[in-house]
């Protein structure tokens, strides 16, 4: 029996599969591509995991958690059966399970350590957070969330995106009181504005921000802080701020024909798409006309977006066009599979030279050239190169630019002594302390654009340095510490 005991587990080799709309039917609709699991199906996907320990030796899930979930526990529950102790598990670690279950890229963290998956397909922990957070709130619970008594401490946590929700919601459970100031009619920063509808229905991000309210945190809405008021007057009433206002800023190619109309930013686009809700037109007054061809330019999230709202909105066409091979996409590839599913064309290695207008002033061509990958560059990827006389015409109605998107300046701008970095981001240290006393920042204000689950680790990270920093240890970093990461803005 002991011999038995000792053989090891038969693994289910694949993931168990995920529904889908069907990529016909899609493309003329919002509605949400994957459609979820049963609880049967996640309590198989929950039996493949071997509930591995953490050792000095090797990594496992838990090691590529940006907030540090107790995977193996909250996935020994579900495999139980027992969803509510499962998602309780992650809600001590993780305000915004549903929305990291659906837009978490943990194929490169927690499941790209799974040891499954060294020789399988590594176990659905997305799929089964998902699942978890969408049966919790299938349940309807809306009560009051219990927290410990007040503390008498007061943080104001400047914009409700990823990083901001998350330092509301864990200093929340530490009894502190919390004000989160939002620029935006709504909070969730890009998780309402910039993923579309598709991908991450809207009624999902609103149910986590009231799981949020439920713990006491008290939200403004449409208060511009840098405006109505400055991180220095907000420091006369609160006893540590945390500023979150993300990469909102966005990056333009600065080539020849760029102001034409119909060309734009993606994050105006996908503005126009979340927030005014133009694909339910005529219902909301906000159409969009995009033409039949849409050319977006970039290979990342952002673009993968764009190009499948584009054929939502009714192009015949929509086309990625991007600098290197697909095997440097940096969009998931879980985003790029379903754009192709959909029809959306990729012109790979290839860059654009200028857009091209007509007599009206409205866009109407984008000049490319062909381009070939040379040696690595500073990102460790192949630099492209550009192939002499290989230039060539794409015919556009609108294109999207979709390269990236730099820090809001608007906060430092206003605070005469947050010192910054050459890219503009605030410069903090590896707690989120800043160059002002009081002062934390975290998320893509303080990294740079990156993505939802990382900036909410920089919330964790902020939280843990704020609470210490109320109850126990006031003490600060000297200048000379951001003077070496920073410049004067």
């Amino acid at each position: 029996m002991a011999e038995e005991e000792k053989k090891p587990r038969k693994i289910v080799p694949k993931k168990y599969p995920m529904p889908e709309q069907d990529p016909k039917e899609r493309v003329h609709n919002f509605n949400e591509v994957p459609l979820g699991q049963d609880a049967q199906t996640a309590i198989a996907e929950a039996q493949r995991c071997l509930q591995c320990k953490r050792s000095p030796n090797r990594k496992v899930c838990m090691d590529g958690c940006p907030v540090e979930i107790d995977i193996p526990a909250f996935i020994k529950k579900v495999q139980e059966g027992n969803f509510e102790e499962a998602i309780r598990i992650i809600r001590e670690k993780q305000n915004l399970p549903a929305v990291c279950g659906r837009v978490c890229p943990y194929e490169n963290q927690c499941e790209g350590v799974c040891v499954v998956g060294k020789k399988n397909e590594p176990v659905g922990i997305g799929r089964l957070e998902r699942y978890l957070a969408d049966w919790e709130r299938k349940q309807g619970k809306t009560g009051k969330i219990e927290v410990p008594p007040p503390s008498g401490k007061k943080v104001a946590v400047v914009g409700g995106g990823p990083a901001g929700l998350t330092v509301a919601g864990d200093l929340a459970r530490l009894g502190h009181k919390v004000t989160v100031f939002e620029a935006l009619q709504y909070c969730g920063g890009v998780l309402i504005y910039g993923i579309p509808e598709f991908r991450l229905p809207k009624d999902i991000v609103r149910a986590e921000v009231d799981y949020i309210k439920r713990m006491g945190v008290e939200i403004h809405n449409d208060f511009v802080v840098g405006k109505l008021e400055t991180v220095d007057e907000l420091l006369q009433d609160y006893d540590t701020v945390f500023v979150g206002t993300g990469a909102g800023l966005p990056d333009w190619t600065n080539l020849q024909g760029e102001n034409l109309n119909g060309i734009m930013s993606a994050n105006e686009y996908l503005t126009r798409v979340n927030l005014m809700k133009s694909y339910k037109f005529p219902e909301f007054d906000t159409p969009i006309r995009v033409g039949e061809r849409v050319v977006t330019i970039g290979g990342g999230n952002v673009a993968m977006d764009c190009a499948r709202t584009s054929l939502r909105l009714g192009c015949k066409e929509s086309v990625i066009l991007y600098r290197r091979s697909d095997a440097e996409l940096p969009a998931r590839r879980e985003e790029v599979h379903h754009a192709k599913e959909e029809g959306v064309r990729f012109e790979l290695l290839a860059a654009p030279l200028e857009f091209i207008g007509d007599e009206c002033g409205n866009v109407k061509q984008v000049k490319a050239i062909r381009m070939q990958l040379g040696e690595p560059d500073a990102s460790g990827r192949r630099r492209p190169i550009k192939i002499p006389g290989s230039e060539f015409l794409i015919d556009a109605q609108t294109v999207l630019i979709a390269i990236g998107q730099s820090p809001n300046p608007l906060v430092p701008m206003t605070t005469p002594d947050l010192k910054t970095t050459k890219e503009g981001t605030i410069a903090v240290d590896p707690e989120g302390r800043t160059s002002k006393k009081g002062v934390f920042a975290g998320g893509d204000i303080a990294s740079g654009a990156a993505t939802v689950i990382l900036a909410m680790g920089d919330g964790k990270r902020a939280a843990k340095a704020m609470h210490k920093y109320l109850t126990e240890d006031p003490s600060w970093p000297s200048p000379e510490v951001f003077e070496k990461l920073s410049c004067e803005i």
